[in-house]
C-alpha cells in the first residue's frame, strides 16, 4: 500500500460518527502495512427493499475509501437475518420477509452496489452459508453470551418494554446473530449507521469469546432526505433513488438546501477533503455561487451511476426545463386504451409509469407534486376525463403526454 498511516485514517474518519476505537484502528492499519495483508472490511445489508437510495450508499461509500486504500471488501447480504427482521428502530415486531423476498432484493443489491464498488475487488457474501448450519445447541450457546438485561439496554427494546409492547424472542437473536457474522468471517473491521450502533458492538464482544481480536467498529450518520430534517426514506418520499433516472438524480440534488449540500458532498462525494475545504471557503467568500457547487456536486452524483456525457445531459435538460421555463423536448407519451368515461387521477399516474402504485400517486397530491394539464391537483380523488390527451407532471422533473384512444 501507497498511503501512509496517517492518509489512511484521515479518508477513514472522514464523515464518521463514532471509531472504536481509534487506537485500536491505527494498530490494524500498521500490521496491514508491514504484513502487507489487508484488512477484512465488513458491512452487512438485509435486503429488505429491491431498491437503494443514497442514504444506503454512505456506507457504501465508507467501503470504497476501505477499497481504495488496499482492503479487502466484505459485502454481506443478510439473507438470513432478513428472515428475522431487524428490530433496530421498531416500536414493534418487524414482519420477516420470505426467502422469495430475500433472494429477489438481494439480486438487485448485487447489481446496484457495483456502481459504487470495484466489483473484481469486492466478495459478496450470504450469512445463511454459516447460519444455517448452526444447531440448536450452537444458538443456545450463543444465546448464553448475552443478558436480558444487557438487550434491554438498547433503546428500541427498553422503550417498548417500559410501555408493555410485545417483544418476540426471535428478536434478542438478531443482534447476537449479526455479532455472530463478525465471527465466521473474522473481520477486521465492521461498518454501520449510528442506528446499529449496539449490534456492529455485539460483533465485537463475540469475537473476544470466540478468541479473535475485536474488531473496530465505525459508526456513519443517517443521511437527511432532500426536505433535510427527516432520514431519508422511499415512505417519507424525501429520497433519491440510485436507480431515479439521470433527470431525477442531478435535479433532486439541485433541490436540496445550500446547508445539505455540504453534508452530501462530506458523506457522498469522491472530491479530497482539502478541495472540499477550499470549496467551502471559496463559496463563503463568494467566490463560487453555490448553486455552481451545487451542480458540480449533482454532475458528480448523477455520473457515478450513470456516465459523464449522461451527466452533463441531465444538466442541459434541468436548465432547459427549470430555468428556461420550457417544456423539455422529449416528453413521455403514454397511449391509453381506457373504458370507462373517466379515471381515477393516481391510477392513471400508475398506468403512464410516473408512480410505483396508487398509494404512491395519493400522497405526490397530498404533496401538492403532480400538476394536470399546468393545474395543481390537491384532490386524491379526482377523476380525469378519458378523451383527448393531457399533460402530466409529478414534481419538478417528471412529465408524461396521456393520448387517450376510445
Amino acid at each position: 500500500m501507497n498511503y501512509t498511516i496517517q492518509e489512511q485514517i484521515a479518508l477513514i474518519e472522514r464523515g464518521t460518527v463514532d471509531i472504536i476505537n481509534r487506537d485500536d484502528l491505527v494498530a490494524k492499519l500498521e500490521k496491514s502495512k508491514k504484513t502487507g495483508i489487508p484488512l477484512r472490511i465488513k458491512a452487512g445489508f438485509d435486503p429488505t427493499a429491491p431498491d437503494l437510495h443514497l442514504g444506503h450508499t454512505v456506507l457504501i461509500q465508507k467501503l470504497k475509501h476501505f477499497q481504495d486504500l488496499g482492503h479487502d471488501i466484505l459485502f454481506l447480504i443478510g439473507d438470513f437475518t432478513g428472515m428475522i427482521g431487524d428490530p433496530t428502530g421498531k416500536s414493534k415486531t418487524r414482519p420477516p420477509l420470505t426467502k422469495e423476498d430475500v433472494a429477489r432484493n438481494a439480486e438487485t443489491y448485487k447489481e446496484q452496489i457495483f456502481k459504487i464498488l470495484d466489483p473484481d475487488k469486492t466478495k459478496i457474501v450470504f450469512n445463511s452459508e454459516w447460519l444455517n448450519k448452526l444447531t440448536s445447541l450452537d444458538m443456545i450457546r450463543l444465546a448464553s453470551q448475552l443478558t436480558v438485561a444487557r438487550m434491554l439496554e438498547r433503546d428500541d427494546f427498553r422503550k417498548r418494554f417500559e410501555s408493555q409492547q410485545a417483544i418476540s424472542i426471535h428478536e434478542f437473536l438478531y443482534p447476537l446473530i449479526q455479532g455472530y457474522d463478525s465471527v465466521a468471517l473474522e473481520a477486521d473491521v465492521e461498518l454501520g449507521g449510528t442506528d446499529q450502533r449496539f449490534n456492529v458492538l455485539m460483533g465485537r464482544d463475540l469475537q473476544r469469546t470466540w478468541g479473535q481480536d475485536p474488531q473496530v467498529v465505525i459508526t456513519l450518520p443517517l443521511l437527511e432526505g432532500l426536505d433535510g430534517v427527516n432520514k431519508m426514506s422511499k415512505s417519507l418520499g424525501n429520497y433519491i433513488g440510485i436507480t431515479d433516472t439521470a433527470n431525477d438524480i442531478y435535479g433532486k440534488i439541485l433541490s436540496i438546501s445550500d446547508e445539505l449540500m455540504w453534508r452530501y458532498y462530506e458523506l457522498l462525494s469522491d472530491l479530497p477533503s482539502d478541495a472540499l475545504g477550499k470549496l467551502k471557503a471559496d463559496v463563503e467568500n463568494g467566490t463560487v455561487h453555490p448553486k455552481a457547487a451545487k451542480m458540480q456536486l449533482a454532475r458528480e452524483i448523477t455520473a457515478r451511476f450513470y456516465d459523464q456525457e449522461t451527466a452533463l445531459l441531465a444538466e442541459t435538460h434541468f436548465e432547459t426545463v427549470f430555468k428556461k421555463h420550457d417544456l423539455p423536448e422529449d416528453i413521455a407519451e403514454y397511449q391509453c386504451l381506457w373504458p370507462d368515461e373517466t379515471i381515477w387521477l393516481p391510477k392513471l399516474l400508475v398506468e403512464a409509469g410516473m408512480v410505483s402504485g396508487t398509494g404512491d400517486g395519493r400522497r405526490m397530491i397530498a404533496q401538492n407534486a403532480v400538476t394536470l394539464d399546468g393545474e395543481k391537483i390537491t384532490d386524491p380523488d379526482c377523476n380525469v376525463p378519458a378523451q383527448g390527451e393531457v399533460l402530466l407532471k409529478v414534481g419538478k422533473r417528471k412529465f408524461c403526454r396521456v393520448i387517450f384512444n376510445s
